[in-house]
């Protein structure tokens, strides 16, 4: 298996990759990011079961771990040179199942696919979370029995602007625009954007100038493109691109699962498990039309994040069936990926860098 150059040219920066620990992860990796790109593993924290989806501080730097288990909770862990030191227990979310977190504010936010719902849980000055968490509720279903009997909450976020929090349902194939009372926590949902049913919604990226929101859904491959209103909390639908199913294999299905925006707003990329392929889109000529300009293998099995780096320049996907974090290098004017990297992570689910 291709690998980094083992060349430890330390540039300051981390990445930390979680990983499945129930499908033989061991929890968060902390690997050092070299001078091109490689990451280079130093260790790995079991502290936390399951780390779905990880986030960090942007002031402190501490780093947030959601608990995807039946009683789902939240880890706020310390950075110190290649370890992370946790502050204070975890704390349950109120909902089962977190597959997302992210911050807002002075409030730690999650999504629970299992019970369908969305939590709020206060941040602490050391920067640890409090409970008890405030949860909304999700209503609804969708036509896919297997897949959408209920509510099945995969991301939330804030908005650019700060002023409102969207949350991706992919059991109601809709996106909840919420109003977040800062000081109480509590979440009202201000407006809900319907999708094409069956279709699942899973994930969404803003464009950098704020006014167009790319939804990736996971039951069909397709995305939709949606203006967005800061003023009002207004999302809108526009128009659906087709996702390339290139290399599924006959009679499977594929389960598109993450899309980013370059920093510059140039290239938007898109992640495909089943075909398990990464596709570039060129948003150069107009960005509510994207144009599909490249398809390349993830290097390697069921891609279930993608990220794309401060640069532009480079692209890092974690497999999590394959257990490997594979890295690409971008061209900055076509968009394309060449394979430039990868290492072993074990059921590796997200990563995020410092």
């Amino acid at each position: 298996m291709e690998r980094g150059n083992g060349a430890d040219r330390s540039t300051g920066r981390w990445a930390y990759i979680g990983s499945f620990t129930t499908g033989g992860g061991g929890g968060i990796t902390v690997a050092a990011v070299d001078a091109d790109g490689a990451l280079v593993p130093r260790t790995t924290v079991g502290t936390v079961p399951n780390p779905s989806s990880l986030a960090l501080a942007p002031d402190t730097g501490i780093l947030y771990a959601a608990s995807d288990t039946e009683r789902g909770a939240v880890v706020a862990l310390r950075p110190e040179g290649d370890g992370l030191t946790p502050l204070g227990p975890a704390v349950e979310v109120g909902g089962s199942g977190p597959a997302y977190l992210c911050l807002a504010g002075y409030r730690l936010l999650t999504a629970h696919y299992g019970s369908g719902g969305v939590g709020s849980l206060p941040v602490r000055p050391d920067g640890s979370p409090a409970g008890p968490p405030v949860v909304l509720a999700h209503q609804g279903s969708g036509p896919d029995r297997e897949r959408q009997s209920g509510p099945h909450a995969h991301q939330v976020l804030p908005s650019p602007g700060g002023r409102w929090v969207l949350s991706v349902d992919l059991g109601t194939d809709s996106v909840r625009v919420c109003a977040l009372d800062r000081a109480t926590g509590a979440l009202r949902v201000h407006a809900e954007t319907p999708l094409r049913a069956g279709s699942g919604p899973r994930h969404l990226a803003f464009h950098p100038d704020g006014e167009v929101v790319y939804v990736l859904h996971e039951l069909e491959p397709q995305m939709t493109v949606c203006r967005w209103e800061e003023a009002s909390g207004r999302l809108e639908a526009l128009s659906e691109t087709a996702i390339d199913t290139t290399g599924l294999p006959e009679g499977e299905r594929a389960y598109p699962s993450v899309v980013s925006v370059a920093p510059d707003g140039r290239f938007l990329r898109a992640a495909v498990r089943g075909s398990d392929r990464v596709l570039t889109f060129d948003l150069a000529d107009d960005v509510e039309k994207p144009q599909l300009v490249d398809v390349v293998d993830c290097g390697g099995s069921w891609p279930r994040d993608l990220v794309t780096d401060a640069s532009g320049l480079r692209v890092y996907v974690a497999n999590e069936w394959s257990g490997t974090l594979t890295w690409f290098d971008a061209d900055p004017g076509t968009g394309r990926l060449s394979r430039a990297g990868a290492v072993d992570v074990p059921a590796a689910a997200c990563v995020v860098f410092s």
